[in-house]
């Protein structure tokens, strides 16, 4: 009888599931959806096979029920079919976990420390974790860590240019999404061989967004660097930011820490400069009559060109720009903007096939390819867990 590996991938306010066949996992999940709006006023459930609809979650301990709601439908589907694993998608794994690993207490334990680090992410995951080792402690679970695929990095893009003693400390720069760009590393190699181990650039760019500089398909730089909040502005974070700005906050305005993680966080990026929304497609559709939803996408795209440029430096150059993720993956407009304004780089776009959403998207006389790539964050998972459950 098949049995199934489950990849969650938890949120703050959404809980992406997949489940592909433990034995050997296809790239494309057996069945999967996502339960999105937790916390907010109309949460609903979606699935491949479920069309989606509203979810009443209630009040207390929403994410906690959204969990409970995916298990049940899972098991349903199931039909009597057995789970081997359940994969985890974890942002962090601080400077001890660079490789996945099984999940038990004292892992579980040593994750909980790195919860500022991640606060949008990792104690989600950790929760699904917890339930899962409190309600089926044999059921194996392999968390994953978005910061293991930038192990390659360099020590020069890993110091933070403070006292060293806080490098030795753990306060280094870790970079995150390493599940997407470990997956399109794989994917580019065998869509462009060799042409994809030059000097290439690849950025994510979803609600959580960030590029990664690769030479030989490893990271060798990348815009995220302590904590998921560095870099690229993103959909509701600020990205990189004067740290003076942090101190004027909390000195003058007399906002408190947890406050000022609120800003950070929730209330800046897209959604704070617009006062509309973290959305791109919602700034778009408004930005003709919204004079600061206009500002918040030309920031956004200016930000973008800002650390493409940065990567290029570090890469001596620039061969190929993949686009990936949500945003990079569907918004056309995004993608025209940005390359737009790297024309000084050679770039040079084929609209029509940046229209179509075409795997390659540059003109036949630039000098860099342009290609867009679906990621796969779940598959990487999926198959993490096979492998770390291999010997068992």
């Amino acid at each position: 009888m098949t049995s199934f590996t489950v990849v969650l991938n938890c949120g703050s306010s959404s809980i992406k599931f997949a489940l592909f066949d433990a034995a050997a996992p296809d790239r494309h999940p057996a069945w999967n959806g996502k339960v999105q709006g937790i916390g907010g006023p109309a949460p609903d459930f979606g699935a491949s096979t479920v069309p989606v609809g509203p979810l009443a979650l209630g009040t207390e301990q929403p994410y906690t029920r959204a969990l409970q709601r995916i298990r049940e439908e899972i098991l349903r589907w199931l039909d009597g079919r057995p789970v081997a694993a359940v994969a985890h998608r974890v942002v962090h794994g601080g400077a001890r976990y660079q490789a996945p690993v099984r999940v038990d207490a004292q892992v579980l334990a040593e994750l909980k420390a790195l919860v500022p680090l991640a606060p949008l992410h990792q104690p989600f995951a950790l929760e699904a974790m917890e339930i899962l080792l409190r309600e089926q402690p044999d059921l194996p679970q392999v968390a994953c860590f978005d910061t293991a695929f930038h192990r390659s990095l360099p020590l020069v893009e890993q110091v933070l240019p403070l006292p060293y003693a806080a490098f030795e400390r753990g306060l280094r720069r870790y970079g995150f999404h390493g599940l997407s760009y470990e997956y399109m590393a794989l994917a580019l190699d065998e869509r462009f061989g060799a042409g994809a181990r030059g000097r290439t650039v690849v950025a994510h760019l979803g609600s959580g967004a960030s590029l990664c500089g690769m030479l030989d398909l490893k990271s060798v730089a990348t815009t995220m660097g302590f904590s998921a909040l560095d870099g690229l502005m993103m959909g509701t974070r600020t990205g990189a930011l004067d740290p003076g700005a942090v101190l004027y906050l909390m000195e003058i305005e007399k906002l408190t820490l947890q406050q000022v993680g609120r800003v950070l966080y929730h209330e800046s990026g897209l959604l704070g400069v617009s006062g509309i929304s973290a959305d791109p497609r919602e700034l778009l559709a408004c930005e003709a009559d919204a004079p600061r939803a206009a500002l918040a996408l030309a920031l956004y795209v200016r930000r973008a060109v800002r650390e493409i440029g940065s990567m290029a430096a570090a890469l001596g150059g620039l061969d190929l720009l993949v686009f990936t993720a949500g945003v990079g993956e569907h918004s056309v407009v995004l993608r025209q903007r940005i390359c737009a304004a790297l024309g000084w780089l050679g770039v040079a776009l084929d609209d029509a096939a940046n229209a179509r959403h075409a795997g390659l998207i540059s003109a036949p006389a630039s000098a860099v390819r342009v290609a867009v790539v679906p990621t796969n964050e779940e598959w990487i998972a999926a198959r993490h867990a096979q492998e770390v459950l291999a010997p068992l």
